[in-house]
């Protein structure tokens, strides 16, 4: 598991609060290979678009109808906050793929603060935005009565689990492809003549990444629009 060892840049000691490490290099890698792709890219924009901003404007227009669709016309005032979101961590993810990269989301310290974010600007647009009445998310109006008190504290427990599956969904996921992709190199150096078998498993895993990179940075977009919705129209 050393791949995933947070290790300073500059000399071997201690990590503090201010040290810059391999996961500050590669999250550093996937903002500039956003502003590239989102500011550079479409600077000199044309009607007949070359390949960067093709790319841009795919991206946008995929993000555009994420948001609308999910969370609705109130919901694209967030779109710039979502956008940024989700070319990140798809950034992040597939660097992460490369020879001798560092996968910083495959770290729960990375996740946590981006699921942890969602979660506070959630919540406090559904205080600002409905008052009170944001707490009738928990509450089952179209439940029995009698049940109401009860599924309203299962919602509640739901509704402060959500930043910790939002964050564990993402690192479990990225870390445990590159882990399996590890252990089968490991099979490859000790098989010898056989070693065949586990590079076909490692070329396999590995397009599978490629597609799971891509696919938890969407599953991670989509549920921060789900999360706006509840938060923009609390109701059951």
């Amino acid at each position: 598991m050393d791949q995933f060892i947070v290790k300073p840049l500059f000399g071997d000691g201690p990590i503090g609060l201010f040290t810059p490490t391999n996961v500050t290099l590669w999250m550093a890698l996937a903002v500039i290979a956003t502003i590239l792709l989102l500011v550079m890219g479409t600077r000199r924009r044309a009607i007949v678009p070359n390949r960067t901003q093709s790319i841009a404007e795919m991206a946008y227009g995929f993000v555009y109808k994420m948001v609308e669709d999910v969370a609705g016309k109130d919901g694209l005032k967030f779109f710039p906050y979502i956008m940024t979101l989700f070319i990140f961590v798809v950034f992040a993810n597939f660097l992460g793929l490369l020879p001798m990269s560092f996968a910083t989301t495959s770290h729960i310290a990375v996740t946590a603060v981006l699921a942890g974010l969602v979660f506070v600007t959630v919540t406090v647009v559904g205080f600002v935005k409905n008052g009170t009445k944001f707490l009738g998310l928990f509450w089952v109006s179209s439940a029995p009565l009698v049940l109401r008190p009860v599924l309203a504290i299962i919602e509640l427990i739901s509704y402060f689990v959500r930043p910790v599956s939002h964050s564990i969904r993402l690192g479990g996921n990225i870390m445990a492809g590159h882990a399996v992709i590890k252990v089968f190199a490991g099979f490859a150096g000790a098989l010898g003549l056989f070693s065949f078998i586990p590079i076909l498993a490692i070329t396999a895993v590995y397009a599978l990444e490629v597609l799971v990179a891509f696919i938890q940075a969407y599953v991670f977009t989509i549920l921060t629009c789900v999360y706006l919705k509840d938060a923009l129209h609390p109701s059951h």
